[in-house]
């Protein structure tokens, strides 16, 4: 097994960002999930050392308010496409011309708003636990996510969010900081996906509707393949399979 290496930099407004990097070979930078981290969806599970193993280096993102990197209390730190920003400027500082982009739900976000909009030009695209409405529609998603914060010590077991409030719990994310990072999220026009031409991989769970339909956006994609992999929007995170659907596309 190849060393985990983490480190840290500092994106275009000096807010300092993790980095953990894992192997050796072409590289591959991947993108956690919202109140999650890089820990939490790529290493715990072992996704990062099955794409290792493949023959690539796997850099992971840890976005501000996320994880080991920091969290501004300064609403300045909190332009629009702050998230599409700090990749770009994770790509500059790795001085990086040819490599791969992937990402899970937020992260597949991220990383779809750059290619779409001329930000980041990687070789080839990987798209999990996102659809169409989480592009789209991402204020609605938004909205729920902003209710859990603000109703936090007040929202009770029965609610249906609990679940998400529950898991923000879980993560320590700092609650203030994050509902600001949620303002920076606009919605997608759809008909932007027609500038994601490079080869893509779609994976989502079979029982994953949390951002609408995955199958719909690899449809609308110019050159996108569609893989189901088991469980729910958090549950396949988890599963081997996912981290298998991903080594498989890499390595072919």
């Amino acid at each position: 097994m190849s060393e985990l290496r983490t480190e840290f930099f500092e994106s275009f407004d000096n807010t300092r960002l993790a980095i953990h990097r894992r192997g050796e070979g072409r590289p591959v930078v991947l993108l956690h999930g919202l109140f999650s981290s890089s820990e939490m969806n790529w290493i715990k599970w072992g996704h990062d050392q099955r794409i290792a193993r493949e023959g690539f280096e796997v850099i992971m993102l840890d976005f501000r308010v996320h994880g080991q990197s920091e969290n501004p209390s300064d609403p300045a730190a909190y332009p629009e496409n702050v998230l599409v920003r700090d990749v770009a400027a994770l790509i500059e500082y790795l001085g990086f011309e040819d490599y791969d982009l992937g990402g899970f739900s937020l992260g597949a976000r991220t990383a779809l708003h750059a290619v779409a909009r001329g930000v980041l030009h990687p070789q080839r695209l990987i798209v999990g636990g996102m659809g169409t409405a989480g592009l789209g529609e991402w204020q609605k998603r938004s909205a729920h996510f902003k209710r859990v914060i603000d109703e936090f010590d007040t929202m009770k077991p029965d609610d249906p969010a609990w679940y998400s409030r529950q898991f923000l719990k879980s993560q320590g994310v700092d609650r203030a900081a994050a509902r600001m990072l949620l303002d920076t999220m606009p919605d997608m026009a759809l008909d932007k996906l027609a500038n994601v031409t490079m080869p893509a991989l779609v994976v989502c769970g079979d029982e994953d509707r949390d951002n609408g339909s995955a199958e719909e956006l690899a449809a609308m994609l110019p050159n996108a393949t569609f893989v189901e992999t088991p469980g729910n929007h958090l549950i396949s995170a988890t599963k081997p399979e996912m981290g298998e659907a991903i080594a498989r596309f890499l390595a072919g």
